[in-house]
Parts: C-alpha cells; structure tokens; sequence
C-alpha cells in the first residue's frame, strides 16, 4: 500500500475526504493509505467468489449482500479497512442505505481479503489482528501467490488458522455447504 500523505485524519475527516479521483483510501492510524489498483487476476478471482457467495446467500436463503471492495470496516479510532469483498447482515444493509460514505461500525459476517503482490503483511498480519479485534467472526485470506486460502475464525478473541491447498475444499463456518476448492479460484 502506498502512502499517500503525512497529514493526519481524523475518522470524521476520513469519512468526507474527497480528492477528485475514484481513488480509495483506507485511514490506518490517521494517515491516508492509497489502495493499489487490482491486478487482473484479482479482479477475476473477486467477481468468482462474488458470483458464487451471492449462489450460496441465495441457496440457504438469507438476506445478506456481498459487497465487493465498496464497504469500508472501522477496526480502531483512526482505522478504517477496505476489504475486497464483504457479507453483510440484512441489518448493516439497512445501515448503508442511510450513510454517505459506508464504512460499517459494526463487524461485517465476513471479510475476504485477496493478497496484492508485495503486500502480504497488511492481509496476513495487520489485518488480521485488526479484524480480531473488531471482531469479525470469519476472515479469508486468499493468495494466488502461495496458492492457498486460509480461513481464520475467531475463538475467545483470535484467530484459529485453517489453511487449504490444491483440491481441497474450503470449510467455512457460516456457509457450512459450500463446494470450493482452492483450485476452483485459482482456475479463473
């Protein structure tokens, strides 16, 4: 991630900071981090797992949206995270109807990461601790470099660790049924 400047935001300044472009910012520790721009292959790899976690919400019926990189996080008083993709509950998508610029307060069911090149540290390790501490239940780190996704659930405050390979499906506790291997994404 690139640093943009070193001014330091508030989170209220954050929320109404415009500079004219379609640029996206994440705000990590007050300073204004400039998102890098999506390879190819991440954005393929987005718009499956969009594809298929929308077939999924749709299948057991539920009211939750997935949201692709448009739903900030707040993780702390002067943070607010981006992830690429997130589930929100039927409640938070009431929420963002109101708000000028959704960055939930609230933890989102799941956030989903896909590692940048060069990046890894923020989705691997503060990321992670950020959302722990937010309290997301189910956080996805999905790395086409190392082939793998790791899906850590919280248990009493951190994050337990399951990583998968090859042909290996992923188990995830809030879509207990889905059928996807890490193949199937790194496939597309």
């Amino acid at each position: 991630m690139v640093q943009l400047s070193t001014k330091l935001y508030s989170f209220e300044e954050y929320l109404t900071y415009d500079d004219g472009t379609d640029n996206k910012y994440e705000l990590v520790n007050g300073e204004l981090k400039l998102m890098p721009t999506a390879s190819g292959f991440h954005a393929l790899i987005l718009v499956l797992l969009y594809d298929i976690l929308k077939a999924e919400i749709d299948r057991i019926k539920q009211q939750w949206k997935v949201m692709p990189g448009t739903v900030g996080v707040r993780t702390a008083k002067n943070k607010s995270r981006i992830p690429d993709l997130v589930i929100l509950s039927e409640d938070q998508c009431q929420e963002i109807r109101e708000m000028s610029t959704a960055v939930l307060e609230t933890p989102p069911l799941l956030a989903v990461e896909i590692v940048s090149p060069n990046n890894a540290d923020d989705d691997y390790r503060y990321k992670r601790s950020e959302y722990a501490v937010r309290e997301i239940t189910e956080y996805w780190i999905i790395d086409p470099e190392a082939k793998k996704v790791s899906i850590l659930l919280l248990v009493s405050g951190f994050y337990e660790v399951k990583e998968f390979t090859e042909e290996q499906e992923i188990k995830s506790s809030l879509f207990p049924k889905l059928e996807l291997t890490v193949k199937q994404i790194f496939q597309v």
